[in-house]
């Protein structure tokens, strides 16, 4: 009976906190991080304010939920994104194409992603950190094998350089910066600056 209770017990915590990153992403996607409140969250999951802080402590670490499931869905449309027995060349490219289109289609919460600050003196849960390997973790065998001199720890340095390039191009653009180049031809010019830096990350032989 104990046990049946248990199970109920943390059914129900787990469908809360279900309904809660659902509602805080659909405040993310109509309103931004920074229209996200706390009262709106929990009125759109059918909850009382409290039950939040119940859940997730506070609408920080509900963010951080959130972010999460944006960057599990990122892994998987980049791992969908690599073609089978490509050139690495060509697997950059399908890499940088499929972060670009992500990033447009999912505006808001891939800038949530880089964005959201955690208070002065919080750190992040080791859980919320391992998620943001897949970031780099998708590069490295493509980068291993156009620079299989590096050793492991100069191709996660390298590894990060590129990543930080290709984002950089598309959160100006997105932001809609001045310095951004156009949305019509983000791609071409993503396309344009991986190729620059495949030639770039080859080996060159002694």
């Amino acid at each position: 009976m104990g046990h049946e209770m248990g199970n109920t017990r943390e059914e129900k915590r787990a469908d809360l906190l279900k309904r809660l990153i659902d509602a805080a992403e659909a405040e993310i996607i109509e309103h931004g991080l920074a229209g996200l409140k706390a009262r709106a969250v929990t009125t759109r999951a059918g909850c009382a304010l409290g039950a939040l802080y119940n859940a997730v402590q506070d609408l920080d670490m509900l963010v951080l939920h959130v972010n999460s499931r944006t960057l599990n869905n990122l892994g998987t449309e980049l791992r969908i994104a690599l073609p089978p027995k490509a050139a690495p060349v060509d697997t950059m490219q399908a890499l940088a194409s499929a972060y670009a289109d992500f990033a447009t289609r999912n505006r808001n919460l891939w800038i949530a992603l880089f964005e959201h600050r955690l208070p002065p003196g919080v750190d992040a849960p080791d859980w919320h950190k391992k998620d943001h390997a897949v970031l780099i973790e998708v590069l490295l065998p493509t980068l291993g094998k156009l620079r299989p001199d590096l050793d492991k720890d100069a191709l996660i340095l390298r590894a990060r350089t590129t990543f930080a390039a290709v984002h950089g191009v598309v959160l100006l653009s997105l932001q809609g910066r001045f310095v951004g180049v156009p949305a019509d031809v983000l791609k071409s010019e993503i396309a344009a600056l991986v190729t620059a830096m495949t030639r770039g990350l080859q080996a060159t032989p002694e």
